[in-house]
């Protein structure tokens, strides 16, 4: 019986030249038919039962196929590494940004499962029409505290949106952990929000944060393709994921509280502020405000990285050069 099932799948079997994992194109029940003709009445689960013994196993797809790699791209992960370790060193805060997947809020299924004595019953689609709001969460990772704050927002996800962010962590949390800080390091993925190649974005760093915090700000982008290296991903919003799978996001509160009560084993801790104001998406940075972004672009990889200075304190760092 089992040699019968060898010739049947023998046509059918695909697998990994190096780990030596076998599996087949053809479903349980069609090889159960195919023995069935040649006078095996067996169920699929046991030829289910005889892939295994034969070494066979279920797969599913793997995302590993990448495009082609921009330039630049192992370079310039080398630098955010050094820029990360002159940070500890140094006693810089560093914090990793990016805006998380938006969630319908109200009975909607969330992927997931979760102990309980029945299920959660939740609206059999998923409409739009039919959530309470569309909350759209901004996160900020201290890297240094491995502590993170998301801001739920229910309006646009726009650069004035993410530096308001920004300014209210370092208001209410920055300048407390690190009150002679002068300097905030930024990482962040290169589309979004906060794109390298956005205007909008640098302009309301210079206006939102430089000029009023007094701060250099310093900003380094991973490479197209590369956000799962940012930290913010795999340390907080993964996290946060596991914290509420399976559970439906039936209001804000709910969502708030599962974020605020998100923790891991390496002692992350999360806070959730809620953001009522309003955002318009498509505003566009003029020429004439462009030129006051006091901004410098460092030697390696410019369009990756980048220093936004005080106006005052660049202006004046400028004037010998200019002489």
């Amino acid at each position: 019986m089992i040699a019968e099932l060898i010739r049947l799948v023998q046509p059918e079997t695909a697998g990994d030249p190096m780990g030596g994992l076998l599996w087949t194109r053809r479903s349980l029940s069609k090889l159960a038919a195919a023995l069935a003709c040649s006078g095996i009445k067996v169920s699929p689960t046991t030829v289910g039962k005889w892939l295994r013994m034969l070494g066979y196993s279920m797969r599913v797809n793997r995302k590993s196929l990448s495009r082609t790699a921009p330039s630049g791209r192992d370079k310039q992960f080398r630098h955010i590494a050094a820029l990360r370790q002159q940070c500890y060193d140094d006693g810089i805060p560093v914090i990793s940004v990016d805006t998380k997947k938006k969630e319908l809020i109200g009975l909607f299924a969330n992927s997931g499962a979760v102990w309980c004595r029945a299920p959660h019953q939740v609206n059999d689609h998923d409409f739009r029409s039919q959530a309470k709001g569309l909350a759209v969460p901004y996160g900020i990772y201290d890297v240094q505290a491995n502590s993170g704050t998301v801001f739920v927002g229910d309006s646009r996800d726009t650069p004035a949106f993410a530096v308001d962010c920004i300014a209210h962590w370092f208001n209410t949390v920055g300048r407390s952990r690190y009150p002679d800080a002068d300097r905030l390091v930024i990482l962040a993925d290169c589309g979004g929000a906060n794109g390298y190649r956005s205007h909008a974005w640098k302009y309301f760093l210079q206006t939102g944060v430089c000029d009023i915090h007094q701060l250099r700000v310093s900003v380094a982008h991973y490479p197209s393709g590369a956000s799962k290296w940012n930290p913010i991903e795999h340390r907080l919003f993964s996290a946060i994921s596991r914290n509420w799978a399976g559970r439906p996001l039936d209001s804000w509160e709910t969502l708030l509280k599962y974020i605020r009560t998100t923790t891991t084993k390496s002692g992350l801790r999360v806070n959730s502020v809620r953001v009522t104001k309003q955002y318009q998406t498509g505003i566009k940075i003029s020429k004439q405000q462009m030129v006051k972004v006091n901004i410098n672009r460092s030697e390696t990889l410019p369009q990756w990285n980048y220093d936004i200075y005080p106006s005052e304190t660049l202006a004046s760092a400028r004037m010998p050069t200019d002489a």
